[in-house]
């Protein structure tokens, strides 16, 4: 254990109390309502993505699933790819990586998903799940997936420094912001383990990105969270597919000509 995780432990009794305090002063807000599921009209065969998570997928604090994490992903993606996209998001309110890998995996349609992408790591943060914790509950999360969609392509994003997060006290952010970099580092060496690709915390982040409760992302951090996400990496890796497919056509031409 690091020097850093040994003195999140010892700092664990200020950050309970804190935390305690925090929770009871910050108002609930309420997942969003509207269309889980969707389609996106472009060109070539549709990109399938499925976005899997926590609150941030569940739309908590913004009213309308079309304001979401998912749909705006999809959105861009199609905007920036010109392909058809069609989009499932499955997020749950504080679920965390073991969670999802116990619960709402086996609960998912064994529909073809060509790129999965998973916004999961900061309730294990806030949970104080310690790094094998992590490392187990976040490494069968990637097994289970690439076991069920074996074809599909899976990303994830490295979690944000917690000194961003408004609702967030000075004292709980230094804590937890001890802990972030073992999160970030066993989740991308997992990654790139096991057939993911991790992608980087988005940056710039302000007050303007988050709800009213300082927590949850707002309908201007989902817009710019998935254009950070779509342009670091989901329309690099389909317009990648895409012109390997090219590749491939025109190979198979030639050798139908021969």
């Amino acid at each position: 254990m690091s020097l850093t995780s040994l003195l999140s432990w010892a700092l664990f009794p200020l950050y309970a109390v804190e935390g305690i305090r925090t929770r009871l002063r910050t108002p609930r807000l309420r997942p969003g309502t509207g269309p889980y599921q969707g389609r996106f009209e472009g060109g070539g065969t549709p990109v399938r993505l499925l976005v899997i998570g926590d609150s941030s997928v569940a739309g908590v604090g913004i009213g309308s699933l079309e304001n979401g994490l998912a749909y705006q992903l999809a959105s861009m993606l199609a905007g920036r790819t010109g392909r058809t996209v069609e989009w499932r998001a499955a997020g749950f309110n504080s679920a965390t990586s073991n969670q999802l890998r116990e619960v709402v995996v086996p609960n998912l349609p064994s529909q073809d998903f060509t790129h999965i992408y998973i916004s999961v790591g900061f309730n294990d943060l806030k949970n104080f799940h310690s790094g094998p914790k992590w490392k187990k509950g976040f490494g069968e999360l990637l097994y289970a997936l690439k076991a069920k969609y074996p074809g599909a392509k899976v990303f994830w994003s490295c979690l944000m420094a917690p000194s961003g997060v408004p609702a967030l006290t000075p004292g709980l952010a230094f804590v937890l912001g001890l802990r972030q970099p073992v999160i970030n580092k066993i989740g991308k060496t997992l990654c790139e383990e096991r057939g993911g690709q991790w992608v980087t915390s988005m940056p710039d982040i302000g007050r303007v990105h988050f709800c009213e409760d300082g927590v949850h992302a707002s309908i201007r951090g989902n817009k710019d969270w998935a254009e950070h996400v779509v342009e670091e990496a989901l329309a690099p890796s389909v317009l990648r597919l895409e012109n390997q497919n090219e590749v491939d056509d025109e190979q198979d031409e030639m050798n139908r000509a021969l």
